[in-house]
């Protein structure tokens, strides 16, 4: 339960009041380091931050004297308050303190300082103009300085290429202890972020990314704590099996949460941008869609010819078309009708009716043909096969830009969820 000043948390009266932040900081056994941390923190709120602050320090399960120091530096020192967790896990008391603050920005930050605090505003003011949804700090970003050992520096870099590769992420640095958040938007993501420790993270970024929210990185400098008690290697271990489960999620559509507040789909403000936008629209999606075909059907094909070496004919063109028509999917959601839907198991699953009833009419063509012309000339067959993939690509491409991804069903989504 809250305890020190936590009931009557006082707003910094000499900032300016167009936003509040609460500075969330975890501590375990943190009873030496928390004052230092606590005095240069607020020295630097005071000083050099335009907006309304607190700090939430989050007492995760210490056995040592935190607790105690922590109370007595809540009880001496204004908008500092304190949380108290009998269980420990950074994940569990971010999503503690984040879930209870009424701040219009929860921050996250070590008690170590590793980040410096000249990052702190850039991290802060994309969120509180409404530009941005989530901040995080990153140690890879262009314009990063770090200062760490080679073992944490290929352990970090290496994970987080494989966060990008695996689920296709667009931020550089998942794990480093410098994040901020929209209060409106995290609180709904929240119970849906199931890691309770490092992990916690990660998921809440490809959660973020999954549901179409905007994803502000900040270059920073970092300066790697000797006494750090992470074991990295472990950890970076649990975080292979987060992502995993993070994957299924997707697929399964789990991963989707119906609370976010959506951002609208963006539009050109010009008049003229706005007409151009409407006659080039079209055209793009047209040549999108046929490029993307073009690669889905190479891809097919080397597949197909993969899977052929250990199974049948039937069952390894089945699952070479099932995988490449998934792809084709995203990546006609992604490229060629930008921004009308969110990733989603709904999306898919349309996707492979439609190319289901692609198939059909290609294979139902070619079954009339032998029906009607028993003894046809493979010519015939051949143009027969064209004239109906032709027909087919056709029915494709306005069943996915009507109904797939109909900005009818995009606005009502939108609506249903604001």
């Amino acid at each position: 339960m809250p305890q020190g000043s936590v009931d009557t948390a006082r707003r910094g009266t000499s900032q300016r009041a167009t936003a509040s932040v609460d500075v969330v900081i975890p501590v375990h056994n943190e009873e030496r380091s928390l004052p230092g941390c606590l005095a240069v923190l607020r020295e630097h709120l005071e000083r050099d931050f335009p907006f309304a602050w607190s700090i939430t320090v989050v007492d995760n399960a210490s056995t040592d004297g935190t607790l105690r120091v922590a109370g007595e530096l809540a009880a001496d020192l204004p908008n500092v308050r304190v949380l108290h967790l009998d269980r420990k896990g950074r994940g569990l008391a971010l999503r503690t303190a984040w879930g209870y603050s009424d701040a219009d920005v929860v921050v996250y930050m070590d008690v170590d300082l590793s980040t410096g605090l000249d990052a702190l505003l850039p991290l802060v003011a994309p969120l509180v103009n409404g530009h941005s949804d989530l901040a995080i700090g990153s140690r890879l970003a262009g314009g990063a300085r770090t200062v760490r050992g080679a073992k944490r520096e290929f352990l970090s870099r290496a994970y987080n290429r494989v966060v990008r590769c695996s689920h296709g992420a667009r931020f550089s640095d998942a794990q480093c202890g410098f994040k901020a958040a929209r209060t409106d938007v995290v609180k709904p993501l929240l119970p849906h972020v199931r890691d309770d420790s490092w992990f916690f993270d990660t998921e809440l970024l490809l959660l973020a990314e999954h549901n179409g929210l905007r994803v502000h990185e900040v270059p920073v400098d970092w300066v790697e704590d000797v006494d750090s008690r992470v074991d990295v290697a472990r950890t970076a271990a649990d975080d292979l099996a987060g992502l995993l489960r993070v994957a299924r999620a997707k697929v399964t559509g789990a991963a989707v949460v119906p609370d976010l507040p959506r951002r609208p789909e963006p539009r050109p403000a010009h008049p003229q941008a706005v007409l151009a936008e409407r006659e080039n629209g079209l055209l793009w999606q047209l040549f999108s869609f046929g490029l993307i075909g073009v690669v889905s059907t190479v891809a097919t094909s080397v597949l197909y010819a993969l899977l052929r070496s250990w199974w049948p004919p039937l069952v390894a063109n089945l699952v070479a078309l099932t995988v490449t028509t998934l792809w084709n999917t995203e990546a006609n959601r992604r490229f060629t009708f930008v921004g009308r839907a969110a990733a989603s198991g709904r999306v898919h699953l349309q996707g492979l009716l439609v190319f289901a009833l692609y198939y059909l009419v290609t294979s139902g063509a070619l079954l009339w043909l032998d029906a009607a012309v028993p003894h046809a000339s493979r010519g015939l067959e051949v143009l027969v096969l064209v004239v109906s993939s032709v027909v087919g690509t056709a029915l494709r491409f306005v069943l996915l830009r009507c109904w797939v991804f109909s900005r009818r069903g995009t606005s009502e989504t939108e609506e249903g969820t604001a």
